[in-house]
């Protein structure tokens, strides 16, 4: 069946994929592979990192397809298990840093460098990273909501639908989180 794909909906995709058309795990791929990985290079600030989280994203999606609900929209069901995979991969970085300082001193010699981190001459850059860290500092549910809300553009409903929280708890993260980060980042309030 050569049918276009692009005039099926999410659920009709879905429903393809599950009666095991490929074309409709491609087509879901295709429409949704670009917004997963934005969402989760964000996340994680890593574009390998991003990348393989990505397709972890779709392999754990397309194995759980039977659970997806077609009545609520496949962009909310795929973020919310992109966002799941992020959490994953932040435990496992603290994991092995704890275990990485953790080594005895005599065998620990290689995992420090003595050399400084090269400068970046940029100013921009600079302020990049010192953004980056302090988001990176915010607790992980008024990070989250930061994100989503404001870096992927998404409505105060989806971001509500992807934490399964209310639209208030969002509008209460996001100020604080606006508020965190304006002093973690030594801002005035005006």
């Amino acid at each position: 069946m050569s049918a276009d794909l692009s005039q099926l909906g999410d659920q009709q995709l879905a429903a393809r994929a599950r009666g095991g058309h490929e074309d409709g795990y491609r087509a879901l791929l295709g429409r949704y592979k670009a917004a997963v990985y934005r969402l989760i290079v964000k996340h994680v600030g890593d574009a390998d990192e991003a990348m393989d989280l990505t397709q972890e994203t779709f392999v754990a999606a397309f194995a759980a397809l039977d659970r997806y609900d077609g009545t609520r929209p496949f962009r909310i069901w795929i973020s919310r298990i992109a966002l799941n995979k992020c959490r994953d991969w932040a435990r496992r970085r603290t994991v092995r840093a704890f275990f990485a300082r953790a080594l005895p001193l005599d065998i620990a010699h290689h995992v420090a460098s003595e050399s400084p981190l090269p400068d970046i001459a940029v100013a921009d850059r600079l302020e990049l990273a010192r953004v980056r860290e302090a988001v990176a500092a915010l607790p992980a549910k008024l990070r989250e909501v930061l994100l989503l809300r404001s870096l992927d553009e998404m409505s105060q409903s989806e971001v509500a639908a992807i934490l399964g929280v209310s639209e208030k708890a969002v509008e209460t993260r996001l100020y604080r989180a606006r508020a965190r980060l304006r002093v973690l980042l030594g801002i005035a309030d005006d």
